[in-house]
């Protein structure tokens, strides 16, 4: 490896855009020829945004004709005579020499120099120039919204009023790029996932397990499909440390979300309980079950019969054909982290985390929140 220095400019476009497309530090530091913690050193500073390039105002004066200016006052030249040759109003010439010694201290390259670091004013956030606003990102922030959900929900409490306005990305910004002194580093904790920078992700797949007499997600009604009918669910579990698991359930046509407890992972416990949980459902919100291929399902007969639900399987390898789970498990792991035991997590306290998500708002649903389109679409067809 090379001795420690710093990356020139081409080597940081060249990690920025490696980190662009997904690149590991290693991949990244092993192209420049770099340790991974250099490379993680300049995009941790950065939050994981690439820096926007500085560049030259278009009116600012360029380096050849700061060294005209020069000529000209070696020269003898006045500054109209200067300005008039440059094609620049006589102001410009003359703000150039007071800002840099007068005629007589002029020199072009320090002068070039000094422009440049003076040039270097970064705008204050907008976090930081309206208060209001600030408190009120903070404050959905310790309420587990996302940043895209902070945009939408200031669009719609704050319908005329344009001060009250923030794009998810500045959002993001303002809590990895901690330079900028606006939201509390400890306010990325209630982000969905946790982190300390952005950062392209990579797909990854789950294993494949048997279950005998499955029935396959092909067979699953057209109603089930398109999401036109309510009562249509997915299922998985999220695991945790110590051998302990949560099932979670996701309504198809409102992603409304149940949780429940399970004391361990084998079929007879699962099933059980699941059973015992969409019993307590009106009929017309007891039609369909799709899980993924994990064996906790495998008594999924003894579920349907007490049920009346039939169990749909996904194929092997494909979980995001229940897509509404998957994205719905990624929430969850914001209240459940992988690797702490969740067995001690009550009933109850499973009931309040499914109720905080089945009432923040969801782009997919056109902002409206899962318990307000479940409500709408049970009334209409009860």
């Amino acid at each position: 490896m090379a001795q420690s220095r710093q990356f020139t400019s081409a080597e940081k476009c060249a990690l920025w855009e490696s980190w662009k497309n997904g690149w590991s530090l290693s991949e990244i530091g092993r192209a420049l020829d770099r340790r991974a913690c250099s490379v993680l050193n300049v995009v941790r500073r950065e939050g994981g945004y690439a820096p926007t390039p500085r560049r030259r105002a278009e009116r600012a004066l360029e380096s050849a004709e700061r060294e005209e200016v020069s000529r000209g006052l070696a020269a003898g030249l006045t500054q109209a005579a200067i300005a008039r040759k440059l094609g620049r109003p006589r102001s410009t010439i003359s703000r150039e020499l007071r800002r840099n010694g007068g005629r007589q201290a002029y020199r072009a390259q320090a002068a070039d120099e000094q422009a440049w670091q003076r040039a270097h004013r970064p705008q204050t956030c907008l976090l930081a120039r309206r208060e209001r606003l600030k408190e009120w990102v903070a404050e959905k922030l310790r309420e587990n919204w996302s940043p895209r959900q902070i945009d939408v929900g200031l669009q719609r409490a704050f319908p005329d009023d344009t001060t009250m306005r923030v794009s998810h990305e500045t959002i993001y910004r303002s809590l990895f790029v901690q330079t900028r002194g606006v939201l509390k580093a400890e306010l990325t904790q209630h982000l969905r996932r946790a982190g300390r920078w952005r950062h392209a992700r990579k797909a990854k797949r789950s294993p494949v397990d048997t279950i005998p007499n499955a029935v396959s997600i092909r067979e699953r009604p057209a109603e089930a499909t398109d999401r036109a009918v309510p009562g249509h669910w997915e299922g998985d579990l999220i695991m945790g440390g110590n051998s302990s698991q949560i099932a979670t359930l996701v309504e198809r046509h409102s992603r409304f979300v149940m949780l429940v407890k399970l004391d361990s992972k084998d079929t007879n416990t699962v099933t059980k309980a699941l059973a015992s949980k969409i019993r307590k459902l009106p009929a017309e919100l007891r039609r369909s079950l799709t899980w993924d291929r994990g064996t906790e399902m495998s008594a999924h007969r003894d579920f349907t019969i007490a049920t009346d639900v039939q169990v749909y399987f996904c194929d092997p390898r494909s979980p995001w054909q229940r897509g509404s789970n998957e994205n719905t498990n990624g929430l969850l792991r914001q209240y459940f982290p992988k690797g702490v035991d969740v067995s001690r997590h009550s009933q109850a306290h499973l009931n309040r985390v499914a109720r905080q998500l089945n009432e923040r708002p969801r782009e997919t649903l056109n902002w409206k929140t899962p318990h307000e389109v479940l409500r709408a679409t049970v009334a209409t067809t009860g």
